[in-house]
């Protein structure tokens, strides 16, 4: 029997390992399957689940299926409670039962709750112009009802309005007004988002920051939206010398819910990058059941938004528990985003692992897409990871971009923000879009946004694009940080003590 030489047996070694050795790109392809994506989001975004809402039985249903996912595919639990599950407490606080709005003896029918605050007053009204602080000078309102226009000169649709809301509020109640009425031009679409948003039913954190019961919601001046068409009422009353007012907001109802975030765990390879993880995250939840659309669907299914997102961290966790990166890997499935951020917000507060170990988190969330050649990652250039992404993306066919709507504050509107703050780099992974109108807006918030009308095709792209990322990131020698002159700079050497 003839043996080989050592150096002709190291030889076939070599070889031998290299057949079976892997690229990143490889072990991306092997593990994001297109059918196992439609198997989640079909799942995520079916009618039986009713649209996900915080705090119902069929949100609860979603992170079941979420952790039983995590734990088919290996991925270790929560280590502070040996479940995938972080708890959430929450308070939900139901609007007014009883309420009349009358002004100059009109009823308003069209309103929404801002903060539907107890309140009994029957007097003059007075007309504040924005309601903003040179609006405020040299008058005397207290215990006054003021309406003013939504918004500022400068911007003054339905989002202007809502960025301004603690503004305003903070000026009413500095300045002893009893109650806001604030006139909001909008369309049908718009006014049906605003009216299932704020007429039903809130969730706020049960504890705040401090560990004492979160009673933000608590003696605030009464502030109330009233649908404007056209801007007819703003006129009328800005020109009247009087205007009567008649306000009767019954005590609002609360109550105690319970609902979780979805945690798990991979361990990274290596001895002491191990230490460091990467946070890959996505909100769960979506906004429910509500206000129904042309054709009298009343589900928001949220396929885009969220469980395109919620399926990104889902690849990225099936890829790693089998071929773990460098670093480890924290996976959170946030609930209550739709809400305010609230499961996110609790989380920082309350992490299963020191925060200081989270060197950078990967959220992803969306609104909808309107170019499937492109993933649109909100904050790509604030992190030194920004290469990372963009090779990964061009490794599979598509383009990486910032954010192309700077003007909607997406970076600050979904749970990376809570990170961010904290010091932590946290940009949104979302998917491609140039402008937030058309098909994104088509779909945002709407019963429309359900699987059956995806691009499957562009998805598969997009996904392995997230795990390519994230792969590459937890590989890097280089630990991510903020770019230099960040704003969120300062709060990441605060953290990492550099």
């Amino acid at each position: 029997m003839k043996f080989l030489k050592p150096t002709l047996l190291l030889f076939v070694f070599v070889l031998t390992c290299s057949a079976y050795a892997q690229t990143d790109k490889e072990k991306v392809i092997e593990t994001i399957h297109e059918k196992t994506i439609e198997g989640h989001i079909y799942f995520l975004a079916d009618d039986l689940l009713k649209g996900r809402e915080t705090g119902t039985p069929e949100n609860k249903i979603a992170a079941s299926y979420l952790a039983n996912t995590l734990r088919s595919y290996g991925v270790k639990p929560n280590p502070q409670t040996g479940t995938y599950y972080q708890e959430v407490p929450l308070k939900r606080v139901s609007p007014p039962s009883e309420v009349t709005l009358e002004i100059n003896g009109q009823k308003i029918k069209d309103y929404a709750f801002i903060f539907p605050s107890p309140v009994n007053t029957n007097s003059d009204a007075v007309f504040l112009n924005y309601g903003l602080e040179d609006d405020y000078k040299g008058k005397n309102l207290k215990g006054k009802v003021i309406i003013v226009k939504a918004g500022s000169p400068e911007t003054y649709d339905s989002r202007a309005a809502f960025r301004l809301r603690s503004k305003k509020q903070d000026l009413a109640q500095s300045n002893g007004v009893t109650a806001i009425i604030e006139l909001l031009n909008a369309d049908q679409n718009m006014w049906g988002f605003i009216d299932h948003n704020f007429n039903s039913s809130k969730l706020m954190l049960a504890k705040n920051e401090q560990g004492e019961d979160d009673k933000s919601y608590d003696n605030q001046t009464a502030h109330i939206w009233v649908l404007d068409t056209n801007h007819d009422m703003a006129t009328k009353l800005s020109s009247s010398k009087t205007i009567t007012s008649k306000i009767a907001i019954n005590e609002k109802k609360e109550e105690m819910v319970i609902s979780q975030n979805v945690i798990g765990i991979v361990e990274g390879s290596d001895p002491k990058l191990k230490d460091e993880f990467i946070i890959y995250s996505a909100h769960y939840d979506h906004v429910g059941v509500g206000t129904p659309d042309e054709t009298g669907d009343t589900i928001y299914n949220g396929a885009r938004d969220n469980a395109v997102g919620t399926t990104t961290v889902l690849s990225m966790a099936e890829n790693l528990a089998k071929y773990p990166t460098k670093r480890s890997a924290l996976f959170i499935l946030f609930t209550g985003e739709e809400k305010g951020l609230l499961g996110s917000k609790f989380y920082v507060e309350n992490p299963v692992l020191p925060l200081q170990q989270m060197v950078y988190c990967f959220n992803s969330d969306n609104g909808g897409y309107n170019d499937t050649s492109l993933a649109t990652i909100i904050g790509l250039p604030r992190t030194t990871a920004a290469e990372n992404i963009k090779n990964a993306a061009t490794t599979f066919g598509l383009t990486a971009i910032d954010d192309p709507a700077p003007e909607q504050g997406l970076f600050d509107r979904s749970d990376n923000v809570h990170f961010a703050r904290k010091g932590i780099p946290a940009p949104t992974f979302s998917l491609g879009f140039t402008a937030f109108n058309g098909d994104v807006t088509k779909y945002y918030h709407r019963p429309g946004d359900e699987a059956h009308n995806l691009d499957f095709d562009y998805l598969l792209k997009f996904f392995r694009a997230y795990v390519m990322s994230g792969r590459l990131i937890g590989n890097d020698p280089k630990t991510p940080v903020w770019t230099s002159g960040d704003k969120y700079e300062a709060a990441g050497k605060a953290l990492y003590g550099n």
